[in-house]
């Protein structure tokens, strides 16, 4: 196997995730006492959090890439950036490194055109929702996105960062992803990309009205893929 580096912190509950996920994938592929060779390292979210101006998102870029190259130094043979928002920056952190970093939409941009899926919803944080780098990502893959509803934008800030980044999992955060997926579906709406790396600790990702694709799931499949060399 090869051993794989993790850019966490962003937030911790993320980077449960991840580690959880790719390791339940590695005992599937291998026996039940295989862990994943991993390399973690958690930076601290509160100097990476509520980024707005263009200097601030440098200062961003500097971080990861420090920790990329570190990873790196450390026998890393990819990366993954455990957190869909900071892919804002993947093209300044990936120019550091000489090896790759799988990117998170690309990921999820490959499995929705295997499925055949053409038209989705995305569902995320306001960067990740209403600006074009990850967006850009998907309709490469033939994906169209619908328009970014801006009361969803804001009803999905402040679930995602005072409650799920914390670990907070409330009914109300419940219902309002629910009720946003069945008004979607109402609309015509193909697929929902949970665009959020924590947003399945509130959406049923496997029983749902719609499709959903988990980019943290796809990710983590990914990341085993390559630590398998099944690729």
């Amino acid at each position: 196997m090869r051993k794989l580096g993790i850019i966490g912190g962003m937030s911790w509950v993320s980077t449960r995730i991840y580690y959880e996920q790719i390791n339940k994938r590695i005992q599937k592929r291998t026996t039940p006492m295989t862990s994943a060779p991993l390399l973690i390292e958690s930076l601290d979210f509160c100097a990476l959090y509520g980024l707005t101006k263009a200097e601030d998102w440098d200062r961003a870029a500097d971080v990861i890439s420090a920790s990329a190259k570190r990873l790196e130094a450390a026998g890393a043979s990819a990366i993954v950036i455990a957190a869909n928002s900071m892919h804002k920056v993947y093209d300044q952190v990936a120019a550091n490194v000489a090896i790759p970093i799988l990117h998170i939409a690309d990921a999820v941009g490959a499995r929705m055109q295997a499925d055949g899926v053409t038209q989705a919803t995305l569902l995320g944080t306001r960067n990740v929702m209403t600006e074009s780098f990850f967006r850009q990502r998907l309709v490469a893959h033939g994906v169209d996105l619908t328009a970014p509803v801006m009361a969803n934008v804001e009803i999905l800030e402040t679930i995602i960062y005072d409650e799920l980044m914390v670990g907070k999992v409330t009914r109300d955060a419940q219902r309002a992803l629910k009720t946003i997926i069945t008004r979607k579906e109402q609309d015509g709406v193909k697929a929902i990309v949970l665009a959020c790396t924590e947003l399945d600790m509130i959406v049923d990702v496997d029983a749902n009205i719609l499709p959903i694709y988990d980019s943290a799931r796809i990710h983590c499949e990914a990341a085993v893929r390559w630590i398998m060399d099944e690729d």
